[in-house]
């Protein structure tokens, strides 16, 4: 685990601190120092005392849990990251306004459990900031954690005296998905037998996408409505960049790939192509969404809130790209002849701009019916989170089974333009639909320039 990876962790592990420091701003008429460095440093030095401890009892047990080391890694930063989602959507428990020891005490306690996991993780994955290795890079972590800690805490009091509770359910599924990222990330280190990875590659080249997110999702902060015209114009744009990935990106490289095996590589291909528009058929009925702009639910009846509906239909458009960029990456790592270096960065990149409207399309829609905007804007961020953690799950089975990447290529890219037609009727169903064409047609060329230039 390298610095970057270290300070990911830290801001991750701070969430929980940061929504019960918004709280206890919340709770507080007026607030002054004393209450920012009280819950700084109670935070803080928690944070950092039960890393510390958990590696204590952890390096007791070193040789055994060297044997299933990143499996255990994996299994507790998920299941905490999947816990701090799992509170976002319960119900907010109550925060008294008390700072004294007794209160601040059980309250440090609680938000910092989670760290004493995080600190055996530090045998499984050690720490490697500084060239020496064991408690030097142990004890730097450890205060890396408390002092960032301490400063989003003293962060979350202000935000919490000023906007309220709002940023709350945010700041827990950001904090969760951040934690299961780094889970899975160690487990893909020590899949890679063959050292092609890149850690610092991995990293940006997933997160790349959810860039692209949360520029799309932030807009509800300055707009509200979008306009006929601009609506079909975006998703002309990305409706073309959606087929020119699975064209030019998946299923070319795919077909390219086969050859060098077998004497006709298209038949495979064609099929897997058609399994990937039936596994996203699949998709589609069994999940309950709602597309809100044709003004069409599919999938079973649900009771779902329908701000979740809105958000999930835009879930399935991303599982697809997911697993493309998964595969891109796993091919670029791998050392392919059929996939060029730039080609991950190139799709990646293009993922993200098309990213951008679909955040949109769940971020005004949910803000447009009364949904406060910090709701509306993590409902559009949540909407991008399938990409990087299928794009992970997809590269360690490709580094397991590699000759299965050309497959899975064709199955994502029948799987992205199946999901990309649903939204094809859209501009056909509009008269003055020529924006939106000429949109598609721009999309398309310009990913396919960027692959082949």
């Amino acid at each position: 685990m390298g610095l970057f990876e270290l300070l990911l962790l830290a801001v991750g592990l701070a969430m929980d601190a940061f929504a019960v420091s918004i709280c206890k701003g919340l709770a507080v008429k007026k607030i002054t120092a004393k209450e920012y460095l009280l819950c700084g440093i109670w935070f803080g030095s928690f944070q950092g005392i039960m890393p510390f401890i958990g590696y204590l009892v952890g390096s007791r047990f070193e040789r055994f849990i060297s044997i299933i080391a990143p499996w255990v890694a994996f299994g507790l930063l998920t299941l905490i990251g999947g816990n701090m989602v799992k509170e976002a959507f319960s119900p907010p428990e109550e925060v008294k306004p008390e700072f004294d020891v007794k209160t601040m005490f059980l309250m440090a306690v609680a938000t910092s459990i989670d760290a004493l996991a995080v600190g055996i993780t530090f045998v499984a994955v050690p720490v490697k900031v500084f060239a020496t290795e064991g408690l030097l890079n142990v004890l730097f972590a450890v205060i890396v954690i408390a002092v960032i800690t301490c400063v989003i805490s003293m962060i979350g009091v202000k935000i919490g005296h000023i906007f309220g509770t709002r940023y709350k359910s945010g700041s827990e599924i950001m904090g969760g998905t951040i934690l299961i990222f780094i889970g899975f990330r160690s487990l893909i280190t020590h899949l890679d037998r063959s050292q092609a990875l890149s850690d610092s590659e991995t990293i940006f080249g997933m997160l790349i996408p959810l860039v692209g997110t949360a520029l799309g999702a932030a807009v509800v902060y300055a707009s509200r409505k979008l306009s006929d015209n601009i609506r079909m114009i975006l998703i002309g744009g990305t409706s073309g960049i959606m087929i020119s990935i699975a064209v030019w990106g998946m299923i070319e490289p795919a077909v390219m790939g086969l050859k060098a095996r077998m004497d006709n590589g298209i038949i495979p291909v064609a099929l897997c192509f058609c399994g990937g528009v039936l596994f996203q058929y699949i998709v589609d009925s069994v999940v309950p969404h709602t597309h809100v702009y044709a003004e069409i639910t599919e999938g079973p009846e649900s009771k779902l809130d329908p701000d979740i509906k809105v958000m999930l239909s835009e879930v399935i458009h991303h599982i697809p790209e997911g697993i493309a960029l998964g595969a891109i990456y796993a091919g670029h790592f791998l050392k392919t002849e059929w996939i060029s270096a730039s080609t991950a960065l190139v799709l990646a990149i293009a993922i993200a701009v098309q990213n951008i409207p679909e955040a949109l399309f769940v971020s005004l829609p949910i803000r447009e019916k009364g949904t406060n905007t910090g709701k509306a804007f993590f409902m559009g961020i949540i909407s991008g989170v399938p990409i990087p953690l299928l794009g992970i799950i997809t590269v360690i089975i490709s580094l397991l089974f590699p000759d299965a990447l050309p497959y899975i290529m064709a199955l994502a890219g029948g799987a992205l333009i199946y999901t990309t037609i649903e939204e094809i009727p859209q501009l056909a169903s509009r008269k003055d639909n020529d924006k939106g064409a000429f949109a598609f047609v721009i999309g398309f060329a310009i990913v396919m320039l960027m692959i082949f230039v």
